[in-house]
């Protein structure tokens, strides 16, 4: 098969999550044990970082991992949900896995694929682990993408758990409550593991403490005031914050052994983007007018976008908002400003809410603008009606953002 056959074959075949919600969310691991003894258990023996939480996960993990490789070390990373290519989702040292090595992963292995039913995400984790044998990686960063207990990266062993933080988001796949979402999340504690945990107060605090000496797991709070070795190139407070996150994991990573110099530490805060290509994380697409592109899809992460606007000079505010049909939509929509003009639209997947719908419940929050047919045509109506000194910002949804890049 050719590459685009390759994937039309797997997205018939395997559902996914990021186009159709919780019916491609398992519950349980045997399918992906199940594929990693297929293929001879690819991750026994991967060093690795395993990165969980509900927001800032991916920055964190792109972020560490620029300061792995520019430490010298061939480092795996995968993350999801991918934005325009598949391939963003298995990297080594910053370069996609090639189409070539995809497509002979899965005519290697369909055999195995059909008769366990995988979902896509679980085949992602199968062809990324492979790859990083094949690869010979020193260490990889590994993050979740969902919850952390039940989801397919839950089957490392690694050098240091991450836990950058705790929000609504998913609740009604990991549970009603923050403690309940916490749970989930704390699944990824390995007995004597050291686990940092980026924040957490109260509860959800407790319940990380009680998991991680349960586990006989060294826990390391982030100190919210330690100094930047330099400013990171990923802009806002939050990405300081996860900054600060990373620079814990590089600690613990140093008293387990790796050799991590203080050079690679400021390299991989301010090259990031382009040493591991991360996208979507208030990236500035144009400039005359001034046009923002951020993957921000929840309450707390839409609270740092405006966070981030509050920073940014610009006159009037133009967004291009979509969201998913999955989401509780009340507070998110709660964090935007009302002084906005609005094009409401509908990303081109099955989660993607009704951009009408969405358009009606902005409303009753005072968030007001016009309802476009196409992500393409809200995007276009927002940069007509922008003037130079204005700020266009594209954001609900990673699915949305991929649209326009």
């Amino acid at each position: 098969m050719t590459y685009p056959e390759t994937l039309a074959y797997l997205q018939a075949r395997l559902p996914m999550f990021h186009r159709v919600g919780k019916a491609a969310y398992k519950a349980d691991l045997r399918t992906t044990e199940a594929l990693m003894a297929a293929l001879g258990h690819p991750e026994r023996g991967l060093r690795c970082v395993h990165v969980a939480g509900t927001n800032g996960k991916g920055s964190t993990s792109h972020m560490l991992a620029a300061i792995l490789q520019h430490a010298g070390l061939r480092t795996g990373l995968t993350t999801s949900p991918h934005l325009t290519d598949f391939r963003e989702r298995v990297r080594v040292d910053g370069a996609m896995i090639t189409e070539q090595d995809v497509v002979r992963f899965v005519e290697a292995h369909r055999a195995v694929f059909e008769p366990l039913a995988p979902s896509f995400f679980e085949w992602s984790i199968a062809l990324a682990f492979d790859h990083f044998r094949a690869r010979e990686v020193d260490i990889a960063v590994v993050e979740t993408g969902l919850g952390g207990r039940l989801d397919s990266t839950n089957v490392v062993s690694p050098d240091v758990a991450v836990i950058t933080n705790i929000g609504w988001d998913h609740a009604d796949l990991l549970g009603g409550t923050l403690e309940a979402i916490a749970g989930e999340k704390a699944g990824i504690i390995k007995p004597a593991v050291p686990v940092v945990v980026g924040e957490a107060e109260g509860p959800v605090d407790a319940l990380f403490r009680a998991r991680a000496a349960s586990m006989g797991a060294p826990l390391f709070h982030v100190d919210p005031e330690r100094p930047l070795p330099v400013r990171p190139a990923l802009t806002g407070a939050h990405q300081e914050r996860n900054a600060r996150t990373v620079l814990t994991v590089v600690d613990r990573l140093r008293e387990r052994g790796w050799r991590i110099p203080d050079e690679a530490v400021v390299r991989g805060l301010t090259d990031v983007v382009p040493t591991t290509g991360l996208r979507g994380r208030w990236q500035v697409l144009d400039r005359s007018p001034v046009v923002i592109a951020d993957v921000a899809h929840n309450a707390d992460g839409l609270a740092t976008v405006r966070a981030q606007l509050q920073r940014t000079p610009h006159r009037n505010l133009h967004v291009v908002l979509g969201m998913v049909n999955d989401k509780d939509l009340g507070p998110a929509l709660r964090q935007l400003p009302t002084t906005a003009r609005y094009h409401f639209c509908k990303a081109d997947i099955p989660r993607g809410l009704d951009a009408a719908t969405l358009a009606e419940v902005a409303a009753g929050l005072g968030l007001t603008g016009e309802v476009h047919a196409s992500v393409r045509h809200a995007f276009e109506a927002a940069r007509a009606a922008a003037a130079p000194d204005d700020l266009v910002l594209i954001t609900g949804s990673v699915f949305v953002v991929a649209e326009v890049l």
